[in-house]
């Protein structure tokens, strides 16, 4: 189940939102490096880092789960949102350079045909972007966050998820070794709990940010949804008081009112 967009800006807004978002937002531009000239989509809720990481891109579009909700984003200029079908994108194949997704994969259903439709619409040699909750992070253990919704990823499943839909994952990075929480010290140490945490290892990490190339062979065939035809029973029409048989006793007792 998606949070819902409410609870995505409220989380944003608080203090430990803005320093997470700050966070991954250095950790996706050291691993874009860039995205002049491309076309960008922003798949699940990507607002909070669109406007650092896609500077001087071709176009960028923001493309937000139906089930999430949507923001207007940019804010201050015409609207490149839409809301969509994870699974249905509305673009055609090969149609962008880079994908961020960022809540999605840990709320999507069925995380293969997410993979397909990702395959689909990307150009060759496109660069796939994927933020998840760590499984064994404290942040995925603690529900006060959106990364502690939906289904966590480990680092083995997250690449076997990428390899088996023709993408390979190139750069791995950890992020969100600070605890989830909005307890002043905490959050004024963030950058020491950063820098302490890679030191040691990615054991405290509470997000998973991997980014991987598309492949030039196809994927996987895509399965084709079944429609299924529900039977509906047949109705017979009834009226609401029975209806006499006999004629004549009808029109004997008509006659009798008349007169």
């Amino acid at each position: 189940m998606f949070v819902a967009i409410d609870e995505l800006l409220q989380f944003y807004r608080s203090p430990l939102g803005r320093i997470s978002k700050r966070l991954l937002q250095e950790v996706m531009v050291q691993m874009i490096g860039g995205a002049a000239g491309q076309r960008v989509v922003g798949l699940g809720y990507c607002a909070p880092y669109l406007s650092r990481v896609t500077q001087q891109a071709e176009r960028v579009m923001a493309f937000m789960p139906a089930r999430q909700g949507a923001q207007v984003w940019p804010a201050d200029q015409a609207s490149c949102t839409a809301l969509v079908d994870p699974s249905e994108l509305p673009l055609t194949d090969s149609a962008v350079d880079l994908v961020i997704a960022n809540h999605l994969f840990e709320f999507a259903r069925e995380p293969e045909e997410l993979m397909q439709e990702l395959w689909r619409v990307t150009a060759p040699g496109a660069r796939l972007v994927i933020v998840v909750p760590r499984r064994r992070g404290l942040w995925a253990q603690r529900d006060n966050t959106p990364f502690g919704h939906g289904h966590p990823f480990s680092r083995n499943q997250l690449h076997s998820l990428l390899q088996d839909h023709s993408f390979t994952p190139e750069v791995w990075r950890e992020a969100l070794y600070l605890p989830p929480s909005n307890f002043g010290p905490i959050l004024k140490a963030a950058r020491i709990f950063e820098g302490l945490g890679r030191f040691a290892g990615p054991a405290f990490a509470g997000a998973l940010v991997v980014r991987a190339r598309k492949e030039m062979f196809p994927a996987v065939t895509r399965k084709r949804r079944v429609r299924q035809v529900v039977k509906m029973p047949g109705f017979v029409p009834q009226p609401a008081y029975p209806v006499h048989s006999n004629t004549s006793q009808i029109v004997q007792l008509v006659k009798n009112r008349t007169d």
